[in-house]
């Protein structure tokens, strides 16, 4: 259990609601303002924005791997989603600001470590780490020594993985902790939502355990509550205006006030379950950040950090791997856009 702005969050406290306004702004500040007063009328204990441009998140490459080729996206190239779907860093301060002197809870998702840096100038009174990101333990660890809490969604991932990130905070001495028990699908089916697994990772890693729900109904989040949840993470917008790639999983303002009063009634009751990721969301590991590389280079080029970048797609090693691969030979030439794996590299660091 931990407290953010004097309000207990964990096991045995009352639900701790958080509207997710991601992409619902429509490229609209006032859009964006307007999301945050409705969820605070709406009951929810704080909102929740993104935090990234599409240049932390990936590189604009019209390559097979950056195409999105199936879902609610098809078509994009991975740049052009982030494109569309990011709030822009000089809006943070201003919604900062609005939701402060409206006294409703702002905070955010960074995916790189500029977008952390500009939160916590911004006091921000916690963070989130996306399911996506949960194998990037450079940013989790970067995360984590800033000493606020932070919320870890666990879609995809099976127990190493999220061990791996508990583990990162762990020895930052950062012990804030709440897992998001989440299916990395968008929309995501009811019958695959495994809501067993919220006792399973809190009785596992002995942490704080809520529902970060990409369904399009209530069922699974007030399911959640009476299962254990401790919080619950629900996509929010304000009217059915076509406002961006999130909007056909998001809840209306009378279903977020609905499910703050549902979820109060929804307390006690448990199950168990082993921690089985659902065939739906298999596939969506592809978009998980790992190594790329980012210039041509030769044939016998010594990996410089300059040359390789933690970014999404997941095609290439992973992001844990990126200071093994610093200092290595290239065993032929690489362009740009190209996936970092072991076959081109050397087995030994350079001397």
């Amino acid at each position: 259990m931990f407290k953010i702005n004097g309000r207990k969050i964990g096991r045995g406290q009352s639900p701790f609601i958080i509207a997710e306004i991601s992409a619902n702004h429509g490229g609209s500040i006032t859009r964006a303002k307007n999301s945050i007063l409705a969820a605070k009328k709406a009951g929810a204990n704080a909102v929740k924005i993104q935090t990234y441009t599409p240049e932390t998140m990936t590189i604009d490459s019209d390559k097979p791997d950056f195409i999105i080729k199936e879902g609610l996206w098809k078509g994009y190239n991975l740049h052009q989603l982030y494109k569309e779907a990011h709030t822009p860093f000089d809006w943070h301060r201003d919604l900062f600001e609005f939701a402060s002197r409206n006294q409703i809870l702002l905070f955010s998702t960074p995916f790189d470590e500029t977008a952390v840096d500009l939160l916590l100038e911004l006091k921000t009174p916690a963070f989130k780490i996306a399911s996506f990101e949960i194998t990037d333990l450079p940013l989790i660890d970067y995360v984590a020594s800033k000493g606020k809490p932070m919320f870890i969604s666990t879609g995809m991932s099976n127990i190493a993985e999220i061990g791996d990130a508990l583990d990162a905070c762990y020895k930052r001495g950062n012990r804030k902790i709440l897992l998001f028990h989440c299916i990395s699908q968008y929309p995501a089916k009811l019958i695959d939502s495994n809501l067993g697994d919220i006792k399973y990772l809190a009785d596992h890693f002995n942490v704080s355990v809520g529902l970060s729900d990409h369904t399009e109904t209530n069922t699974a989040s007030v399911l959640a509550i009476a299962l254990g949840a401790s919080a619950i993470e629900k996509h929010f917008k304000i009217d059915n205006e076509d406002c961006g790639p999130d909007s056909s999983f998001s809840i209306l303002p009378e279903q977020l006030s609905a499910l703050c009063k549902e979820c109060e009634l929804a307390f006690k009751a448990t199950r168990s379950s082993d921690l089985e990721r659902p065939p739906s969301e298999m596939d969506n590991k592809k978009y998980r950040r790992s190594l790329y590389f980012v210039k041509n280079l030769p044939k016998g080029k010594i990996i410089s950090e300059d040359d390789i970048k933690r970014i999404r797609p997941g095609y290439g090693l992973e992001p844990k791997h990126f200071q093994s691969v610093i200092g290595k030979t290239l065993t032929g030439e690489v362009e740009r856009g190209d996936p970092v794996q072991w076959d081109k590299i050397t087995k030994n660091k350079s001397k």
